[in-house]
C-alpha cells in the first residue's frame, strides 16, 4: 500500500490527496467542488464535534439551528460583509420542477421564481441577527451565547478534499453583549479554546494572533487567528474569532435596554472552525506510508492482529484477548481485534499503518505460549515484546506518550522552522525555504498588498503579546513597532 502513495518529497500536493483518498476518508463527488465525507473520516470530524461541543458547553454556550437559505435583502443591509462573500454565493431563484414538453427529463418551471431570491448560507451572521433582534430586549438577555453545528456553501473554483470545497461542515459561534469589553473578552476566550483543542487534540501548536484589516473577516471590527505550521512549511488557518462591535446590531436594528432604562445595539461575535482541521491534521503528521493520528483523534486507537494458521489457533488467541478488549473498552479507548482470514498479517499492517492507527498488537501462537505480545506504534514505528500481563496499562500509559511526541515533533519542526528576516534581499531568498518569516512591516496595506503581489506570501497574523521592537519595514524601510508572521498558505 505504502508504495502507492507518493512521496512527499516528490509531489506533497499528490501525497495528500493519496492519503486522503486511499486512507478512506473521502471521495470526490458528481457535484463540482463538492466532497464525499467518508465513514473514517467522517468518524475523525465526529470526535473534532465530540471534544469541541463539550470545550463550548464549558464556557456557557448552548446549541441552536438556523435556517439554510439567507434572503438576499439580509445580505445588503452589512456593507463590508456582502462584499467578502458576494462572489462566493450561491442563489436560488425559483421553487419547482416540472417534466420537460419535449420529454427531455425535468426542467425548471418559469412561472416558480421566487419573489426575492434565497442565499444559500456562506455563514449566518445576517439569518442569526435578524432572529436575535426577536430574543433580546434586556440586559437581562444577555449575554447570548449561541453555537451551530451545519454545512455552508461557499463556490469554489479550484478545490481540494478538506482544505477547500464548495460546501464544508463548520461550526460557527454567534453571540451578543451589552458591552464591548464582554465581546473582546468572549471573542479571545473562543480563541484560546481553539488552541488548546488544536494543541492537546490535534497535537498541532499554534501562534495566536490578530489579522490585518486586510486579512480580516467580511464586517469584523477584529479578527483573531490561530495559524498553523503544514509539513511543507506553508501555513494554514486553524480558526478564527472575530469582534464584530455593532456592525451587525446596527445593521438588523438589534438593540437592549440597559439598567439605566436607556436603548443601546448589542455588541457581536462570531467565531469558527471547520473539516479543514481534517486536512491540518493530514498534513501536519502524515508520512509516506500513510497517515499519523494523534491518539485523541484516531476513530481506531488499538488494533490486535492475531497471526493464526486454524480456526483452533485462533480461538485460543480471541479467548487470550477478549479481556483486554474489555479492559481497554473500559478505559474509553477504542480497540478492534481483527479475525479477517482473508488478508495475510503484513497486509494488514500496511492498511493500519496506512490509516493511521496510533498502536498495533500483533500475537501468533509463540507469543501466546510465552505470555507475551508485539507493540508496534505508529509514530515512531518502534517495535518492541511486552509481557502479555499489565499490557492494557501499558498500553493507556503510551497512548499518552504517543500523543505527547506527536505535538513535540511538529512544535521541534514549527520552531525550527521560524527565521527572523531583516533585508528585503533576505526575504526572497527565505520565503523560498519551507517556514514562516518574521519581519518588521510598516503596517500600510499597500506594502501587505506589495509583497503578496512579488512573493505570494500573507501576513498570516500579528502575534497577540508581541514584544515591542522598533525596526525597519522589511519592504519600504519605513519605521515599525513590532515583527509579524508571514508565509505562503493554504
Amino acid at each position: 500500500m505504502a508504495k502507492e502513495i507518493t512521496s512527499k518529497l516528490n509531489d506533497y500536493s499528490q501525497w495528500y490527496n493519496d492519503l486522503v483518498i486511499k486512507g478512506g476518508l473521502a471521495d470526490h463527488s458528481s457535484v463540482r467542488g463538492c466532497m464525499v465525507i467518508k465513514p473514517y473520516g467522517y468518524a475523525i470530524w465526529e470526535k473534532m464535534q465530540a471534544a469541541l461541543d463539550k470545550m463550548f458547553k464549558d464556557t456557557g454556550h448552548v446549541n441552536a439551528y438556523f435556517p439554510l437559505f439567507i434572503p438576499k435583502s439580509f445580505l445588503s443591509k452589512e456593507a463590508s460583509h456582502i462584499e467578502g462573500f458576494a462572489k462566493e454565493c450561491a442563489v436560488v431563484t425559483h421553487y419547482r420542477l416540472i417534466n420537460d414538453p419535449n420529454g427531455k427529463g425535468v426542467i425548471v418551471d418559469p412561472d416558480a421564481k421566487l419573489e426575492e431570491e434565497l442565499i444559500v448560507r456562506p455563514t449566518s451572521e445576517t439569518i442569526i441577527w435578524n432572529t436575535y433582534k426577536n430574543w433580546i430586549q434586556s440586559y437581562r438577555d444577555l449575554p447570548l451565547l449561541i453555537n451551530q453545528w451545519a454545512n455552508v456553501v461557499r463556490w469554489e473554483m479550484r478545490t481540494r478534499l478538506f482544505l477547500r470545497t464548495a460546501e464544508f461542515l463548520w461550526q460557527e459561534g454567534h453571540t451578543a453583549h451589552s458591552t464591548a469589553k464582554e465581546a473582546v473578552e468572549e471573542t479571545e476566550r473562543m480563541l484560546d479554546v481553539y488552541a488548546t483543542f488544536v494543541e492537546e487534540f490535534m497535537a498541532l501548536p499554534v501562534l495566536k494572533g490578530k489579522k490585518t484589516p486586510n486579512e480580516r473577516f467580511a464586517g469584523a471590527i477584529d479578527t483573531y487567528c490561530i495559524e498553523a505550521m503544514m509539513g511543507d512549511g506553508q501555513a494554514l488557518q486553524a480558526g478564527t474569532s472575530h469582534f464584530l462591535g455593532q456592525n451587525f446590531a446596527k445593521a438588523f436594528d438589534v438593540q437592549f435596554l440597559n439598567k439605566e432604562g436607556k436603548l443601546e445595539y448589542v455588541y457581536a461575535t462570531s467565531w469558527g472552525v471547520s473539516t479543514r482541521l481534517i486536512g491540518a491534521l493530514i498534513m501536519a503528521h502524515s508520512d509516506d506510508d500513510g497517515l499519523v493520528l494523534p491518539p485523541k483523534m484516531a476513530p481506531l486507537q488499538v488494533v490486535i492482529v492475531p497471526i493464526f494458521k486454524g480456526e483452533e489457533d485462533l480461538n485460543k488467541l480471541q479467548e487470550k484477548c477478549e479481556p483486554l478488549m474489555k479492559e481497554l473498552k473500559a478505559k474509553d479507548i477504542s480497540v478492534k481485534l481483527d479475525t479477517d482470514d482473508t488478508k495475510r498479517p503484513g497486509f494488514k499492517f500496511a492498511e493500519y499503518e496506512l490509516k493511521g492507527v496510533p498502536v498495533r498488537l500483533a500475537m501468533g501462537m509463540r507469543d501466546y505460549e510465552a505470555g507475551t505480545v508485539e507493540v508496534a506504534r505508529r509514530d515512531t514505528k518502534e517495535k518492541s515484546s511486552q509481557k502479555f500481563d499489565g499490557i492494557g496499562t501499558y498500553i493507556e500509559n503510551l497512548l499518552t506518550e504517543i500523543q505527547q511526541n506527536i505535538y513535540n515533533k511538529a512544535k521541534a519542526f514549527r520552531d525550527a522552522n521560524i527565521r527572523e528576516v531583516n533585508s528585503w534581499d533576505d526575504f526572497l531568498k527565505t520565503i523560498e525555504q519551507p517556514g514562516f518569516i518574521s519581519a518588521h512591516w510598516d503596517g500600510t496595506s499597500e506594502t501587505e498588498e506589495k509583497i503578496k503581489e512579488l512573493t505570494k506570501a500573507t501576513i498570516r497574523c500579528i502575534p497577540l503579546n508581541n514584544p515591542q521592537q522598533d525596526g525597519v519595514c522589511v519592504f519600504s524601510g519605513k519605521p515599525s513597532k513590532e515583527r509579524v508572521i508571514f508565509a505562503r498558505a493554504y
